[in-house]
């Protein structure tokens, strides 16, 4: 079923715009965070390469008692059946970060559908479970990128506060990074990722920060709307009117 709607995207494509390849009418944008009058955020971790600190944050989740969403690529769930087992286990999201951690916004639609199946169909033969949380490697998109992922019955998520802990920069700059942002609000989305170098040693200084500024935690698939929303043009999912 998901292979026949990509071939029928691709078509009715190929049919608007059949020498220039595949061009979406009209610019598509992924959830970078959710309107919300609840006080809440989301801890979302990608993991692609290395699983070294995956353990301690888990750890960490679970002694503070919150549910996070992790996007895993393809490559990783390989090495690793026994942490996705954890994250199902404890509750956590278990989202998609494509197959091989390819950049997409330069690919074509079925090559991304590809990336996005692939790990799909790891996950399911793993765990027996549907994935539709999909955040593409690099945080690059195009129209292309979310329309595959709406065909194969796909969200796309963002992020609208980074960690920046990719970067190295220390531990104290991880946390000011986070508690600081001017970016933090109701329905944020936070990205972190498994195996940086200080987020194993920051994240519990970052959750207590989080906690005495009023904030709760949930997953991504508890903060999205699934239905009867619009993205507006900063990327926040925002229900439409009446719909609250």
């Amino acid at each position: 079923m998901r292979m026949i709607k990509i071939a029928a995207l691709l078509l009715s494509a190929a049919l608007v715009l059949p020498d220039q390849g595949i061009i979406a009418a009209r610019r598509k944008l992924p959830i970078f965070s959710v309107e919300t009058p609840e006080q809440v955020v989301a801890l979302t971790f990608n993991a692609a390469y290395a699983s070294a600190d995956t353990e301690v944050i888990l750890d960490i989740l679970r002694d503070n008692g919150i549910k996070a969403s992790f996007f895993l690529c393809g490559i990783w769930i390989g090495r690793n059946p026994g942490l996705l087992e954890r994250m199902k286990a404890e509750g956590h999201d278990i989202g998609n970060h494509g197959d091989t951690h390819a950049h997409v916004a330069s690919m074509s639609l079925s090559a991304v559908a590809g990336e996005i199946s692939g790990t799909h169909q790891k996950i399911k033969t793993q765990l027996g479970i549907e994935m539709n949380l999909f955040r593409p490697p690099y945080g690059e998109y195009n129209d292309v990128v979310v329309e595959a992922a709406e065909a194969l019955g796909y969200y796309t998520i963002q992020w609208d506060v980074d960690s920046h802990d990719w970067m190295n920069k220390g531990e104290e700059a991880e946390v000011w990074r986070v508690l600081e942002h001017k970016k933090l609000r109701n329905g944020s989305i936070i990205l972190f990722h498994t195996d940086a170098k200080h987020t194993a040693a920051a994240l519990p200084r970052i959750i207590e920060g989080l906690k005495d500024m009023g904030y709760g935690f949930v997953p991504v698939s508890k903060l999205i709307y699934t239905e009867d929303y619009e993205i507006d043009h900063e990327g926040r999912q925002v229900p439409k009117r009446g719909a609250l």
